[in-house]
């Protein structure tokens, strides 16, 4: 059941379910050259009505939100047979990941490959191109909230499942061993304390 509340989004469920988009879905891939190339033809293409004041408009992050909800939105449509929302769960997130993989642009070595566990290897090999590890974590960050603000319920946001954390964890490991790559957390960066100026040492 919707809350009452849900109407303040843009777009909702039912919205989401039944949004007229292509048939084709855009790659993630091609998001971030999208994301500049509109900003750019919308910089060139209203360079006679520019004002003092531009209007607030949404930030990078907001708009690369939009374009992985809608994508997700087409993949279910396209999906045979198609999957509505509510039912989706975190396996058909798998499936989604698993098929954005063809349009990766990461080289992943398999072990067989001579090259396994190399970052920089010196000639090509035929092993297959994936998608990066941080960019599936970061595109799944990004529909995980953008599943609760078109008004899903936190407690059934298929994108927050156990399985899918998990997949991303064999991703980000596997990845670092065949690319030789380490991933470690980034810990937040504390400013440095100064040393404190009335410490006498007796």
């Amino acid at each position: 059941m919707m809350n009452s509340n849900s109407h303040s989004h843009s777009h909702s469920l039912q919205d989401f379910e039944s949004s007229s988009s292509k048939d084709n879905i855009n790659p993630m891939t091609n998001n971030n050259n999208n994301n500049i190339g509109a900003s750019s033809a919308s910089s060139s293409s209203t360079t006679t009505t520019t004002t003092s004041s531009p209007p607030s408009t949404p930030s990078r992050y907001e708009n690369q939100k939009r374009r992985d909800w809608n994508t997700f939105g087409q993949y279910l449509r396209n999906h045979r047979p198609p999957l509505s929302l509510s039912r989706c769960s975190g396996a058909h997130v798998l499936e989604f990941l698993r098929y954005l993989d063809q349009f990766g642009k990461t080289k992943v070595h398999t072990q067989l490959c001579p090259f396994f566990g190399h970052p920089n290897p010196p000639a090509p090999c035929p092993c297959p191109l994936r998608q990066a590890w941080g960019s599936l974590d970061a595109l799944i960050g990004r529909l995980r909230a953008a599943f609760e603000e078109n008004g899903g319920k936190p407690e059934a946001n298929p994108f927050g499942a156990r399985a899918v954390r998990l997949y991303l964890r064999e991703v980000r490991d596997s990845q670092a061993k065949a690319r030789g790559i380490s991933y470690e957390k980034k810990k937040r960066k504390r400013p440095p304390h100064p040393p404190p100026s009335n410490s006498t040492s007796q």
